[in-house]
């Protein structure tokens, strides 16, 4: 069977990609999933995964948000501050391609709020979103993640490894423990061949960054360019398992 992949207005992009199955019903093309891939990172994600011929299970809070179509994709509803969605998506994921090779942890908040301005509503919500959820989502697909020797991305933030702002202080206590999770779960699939990796971009050229620099769109980081190290990252071996990757659309001073 063929797909051709859907832009956003739903034309097709011209690539065909072929789905094969094993024995068992068991999609031979290595699958991945994606949080937050209605737009922006997530969705070039998605895009770059199917054009390299893998499979893609996307979730997202409106699945009729998807840019992609066809028998390699499965658009599944998805909310970080619903445990459930996370459960039936890891299911659905199994039960319609029986594997996962690739999980990339995307979605997530970004308030601007200092440390001292925050209550704990705040601090409990963008923490539920950018922390608890990825924790969840990989306990329960770490059985199908193990079986394949998979790989985690968990999209963080430069702001995970410095704070520049006061702004931005709360946001950064989140992705510090964002890259923290990601480093935790490195250490966990050691024996198992699971590698793990914390993506660390500066400002990407998405709706989220508009909100907080008045940077041109054409000067920052875009996220095709995101996406490729992502694939990178999902394609590599055992045998090179990078911990981070620190990106910036110009110099960064520390990194």
């Amino acid at each position: 069977m063929a797909d051709r992949l859907a832009g956003p207005s739903g034309a097709a992009l011209g690539r065909r990609v072929v789905r094969k199955r094993g024995k068992g019903g068991v999609t031979m093309q290595k699958v991945a999933m994606i949080s937050g891939a209605g737009r922006g990172i997530g969705a070039a994600i998605a895009t770059r995964l199917v054009e390299s011929g893998w499979c893609v299970s996307l979730g997202m809070r409106d699945p009729s948000a998807s840019r992609l179509s066809g028998k390699t994709v499965l658009v599944c509803r998805f909310d970080a501050l619903d445990p459930d969605s996370e459960k039936a998506w890891v299911a659905d994921t199994i039960e319609r391609f029986g594997r996962l090779d690739g999980l990339v942890h995307n979605a997530g908040i970004a308030p601007r709020t200092s440390v001292l301005d925050a209550d704990d509503a705040a601090f409990d919500e963008l923490f539920a979103i950018n922390v608890k959820s990825p924790m969840r989502l990989t306990q329960s697909a770490w059985p199908h993640l193990a079986a394949a020797r998979g790989r985690i991305v968990t999209m963080a933030s430069l702001s995970g490894k410095r704070v520049k702002s006061p702004g931005g202080g709360l946001y950064a206590l989140s992705k510090f423990a964002a890259v923290g999770l990601a480093h935790a779960l490195r250490q966990c699939g050691k024996e198992a061949g699971v590698r793990s990796t914390a993506i660390c971009p500066s400002f990407v050229a998405t709706d989220m960054a508009a909100a907080i620099t008045d940077r041109p769109p054409e000067e920052l980081t875009q996220p095709e360019d995101v996406a490729r190290i992502v694939h990178l990252v999902l394609e590599l071996p055992a045998t090179a398992s990078i911990a981070e990757i620190p990106i910036h659309w110009s110099v960064e001073d520390c990194f």
